[in-house]
């Protein structure tokens, strides 16, 4: 049964957030705040009227009252804290590869709720790699603010790179492109393009790598922190 609020103050939704998030619980907050994002650039939303949601995933999105594209949000795999700071309730969302935070302070709250939530049906992809690719070529922001690709497939000791490029400090990025859910196997093939050009590239290069897919296993996030690599959510 989900768990609702109408117009909690700061403990009371203080105390649901922190059991849904515990419980792997969808969780859902409306209610004026402000928005800090700091990581791959930074931005600020002042005082506003906006729903926030807290997927089990570590996925958060913070809608306002247009468009169908979260203002601010996190990926999977983001680790959420929540606390009560002078009477208002915070949630902060962090990443380490690469490093970003979200920070959302309420004001107030009309509404928070908990949803234990099932889905067991997979999502049938019918885009491909090379939609994929043709997303990211037409927006490279699509990977991160300042990219910019430089050649596709691009040969390597180990095979060919999906796209190969820039970012806005000018260190080298390997971009590696799957159309479904991708697991251990993945990384190590983006780890072994990373290694090559690490070798082939002259000393002293800076070297990103980048899987991009629209989800990743537990065990494939574990590898991409272990090895330093980097995870985009991008669907074909």
């Amino acid at each position: 049964m989900p768990r609702v609020l109408s117009d909690p103050d700061a403990d009371a939704a203080h105390r649901l957030v922190l059991d849904g998030l515990d419980s792997d619980g969808l969780v859902t907050l409306f209610g004026r705040c402000t928005v800090d994002y700091e990581g791959r650039a930074s931005s600020t939303l002042g005082p506003g009227d906006r729903h926030v949601m807290c997927k089990p995933d570590g996925t958060v999105l913070v809608h306002t009252d247009a468009g169908h594209q979260p203002v601010n949000w996190q990926p999977p795999g983001s680790e959420q804290f929540v606390a009560v700071e002078d009477g208002e309730l915070h949630l902060r969302s962090e990443r380490t590869t690469p490093e970003e935070h979200l920070h959302v302070a309420f004001s107030s709250l009309d509404h928070a709720a908990v949803f234990q939530v099932t889905d067991e049906e997979e999502l049938s992809l019918e885009g491909t790699e090379e939609d994929l690719r043709g997303r990211i070529l037409d927006t490279p922001a699509l990977v991160e603010a300042g990219f910019q690709p430089l050649a596709t497939e691009r040969e390597t000791p180990a095979g060919a790179v999906d796209i190969y490029g820039e970012d806005d400090e000018g260190r080298t990025v390997v971009v590696e492109l799957k159309r479904r859910r991708v697991g251990p196997d993945a990384v190590g093939q983006l780890s072994r393009y990373v290694e090559a050009l690490e070798r082939d590239l002259p000393e002293g290069t800076e070297l990103r790598g980048i899987l991009v897919a629209p989800s990743v296993t537990d065990r494939a996030r574990e590898l991409l922190a272990e090895k330093g690599l980097e995870f985009v959510a991008l669907e074909p």
